[in-house]
């Protein structure tokens, strides 16, 4: 294939997965955050129960992840997603007509599977499926522009439940889903990588089963397995407590909400030039996934030894964000650059079974470590874990060229 026509064609394909995913980052993820108290005090359930069911489709997700995954492996990834917006806008439509927490359980179930169909690992697996080895560029791409999901997501969810409620929020997300992010992935994305495959091997062509499961492989599975859980675990709790670790710590309200605010900036600054120094230095994503797993402890370490004032505070988001957007990045580059474009979306959803249940978990039992042992010994668990995951990628060695 010409280069030129290659990347031309590419351009296109990551800034409509960009916004596609920027729609179901906002409408999936990032609403619970928003309509969890609503729906609570509506529906007449705890706040608890609210995110239990936001941890129903989690669970889900994790469990239909590998199906999708050897769905994009075969066929591609733009049926997929298209599936995806429409699995997406039938949860989103149950859960604004929820009346009971039965179908509120069941509305996040539904939501749990379009998030396997349509969050970034269909979205990396569809580039892997159309790219091969080459993708390591368009996934940053993507996430570049996602990035920005939770800061546009999150004030359009608050603006239409504040003036029509939350269940407006719902459909509104739903009806996006259909008359946007549907027909551009139909449109965007193309169907098959025969040509592509003809000019420069037929290697992201292969059936999730060829992949290899030798020693080797298996090894360096389960070390990425254990990475992406513990990250998981750290960015899902951050996620949830950011603030009230931060307010815990000492830092003021205001304070801390400042610092939040500068989460998102620092993720896509840090997506940016990872992705500038890798196409100058093309050094291996393992390097990438190093960096960006140590800095959280090193935000952590500085919360910890200095407390809550407001430039620490500060740091302590920034460092914490810049981290947490790259590893974004690595959790969908490194496997690629491990162990091939062969079997990639099936992989993904293997890996990811652990880190979903983990995010699962994080809220609430980090809650419980900050509410009754105090910051001290909230932040020590994330560091610790952050360290784990920072070990087996220090075990992981980059293969040979």
């Amino acid at each position: 294939m010409n280069t030129q026509s290659s990347k031309s064609g590419t351009l296109p394909q990551v800034i409509a997965l960009g916004l596609t995913q920027t729609i179901a980052w906002a409408s999936s993820t990032y609403l619970i955050a928003i309509l969890a108290r609503p729906i609570a005090a509506e529906l007449g359930v705890s706040l608890s129960t609210a995110f239990g069911a936001f941890s129903i489709a989690l669970v889900v997700m994790a469990l239909t992840g590998p199906a999708a995954g050897r769905a994009i492996d075969r066929w591609g990834g733009r049926g997929v997603l298209v599936l995806s917006n429409v699995v997406l806008a039938a949860g989103l439509a149950a859960l604004g007509m929820a009346t009971s927490p039965a179908m509120l359980f069941i509305a996040w179930a539904v939501i749990g599977a379009g998030m396997a169909l349509g969050l970034y690992d269909a979205a990396f697996a569809t580039l892997v499926r159309l790219h091969g080895g080459s993708a390591r560029g368009p996934i940053t791409g993507i996430t570049l522009i996602a990035g920005f999901a939770s800061t546009v997501g999150w004030p359009v969810t608050a603006l239409i439940a504040e003036h029509y409620g939350w269940r407006a929020s719902c459909f509104a997300w739903a009806g996006l889903h259909l008359c946007v992010a549907l027909p551009i992935n139909l449109l965007c994305i193309p169907s098959a990588v025969a040509k592509h495959s003809r000019d420069e091997g037929a290697e992201a062509e292969a059936p999730a089963e060829t992949f290899r499961w030798d020693r080797a492989s298996r090894r360096a599975f389960v070390l990425l397995a254990v990475f992406a859980a513990m990250t998981a675990f750290v960015t899902s709790a951050m996620a949830a407590h950011l603030p009230g670790l931060l307010v815990a710590a000492g830092t003021s309200t205001v304070a801390a909400i400042t610092a939040g605010a500068l989460l998102g900036p620092a993720q896509v600054a840090a997506r940016l030039i990872e992705f500038l120094a890798a196409r100058r230095f093309k050094f291996h994503p393992l390097v990438t996934a190093r960096i960006a797993t140590a800095c959280h402890p090193v935000a952590g370490v500085a919360l910890g030894l200095f407390g809550g004032p407001a430039v620490v505070a500060s740091f302590f988001s920034m460092v914490h964000g810049a981290g947490n957007g790259m590893i974004t990045i690595a959790r969908g580059t490194l496997p690629l650059a491990i162990f091939g474009p062969v079997g990639y979306g099936h992989r993904q959803g293997l890996l990811g079974i652990l880190g979903r249940g983990m995010q699962a978990l994080a809220p609430y039992a980090f809650g419980v470590v900050l509410e009754r042992d105090g910051p001290g010994a909230a932040i020590a668990v994330s560091v610790g874990l952050s360290l784990v995951a920072l070990v087996t990628l220090l075990m992981l060695r980059a293969p040979e060229p």
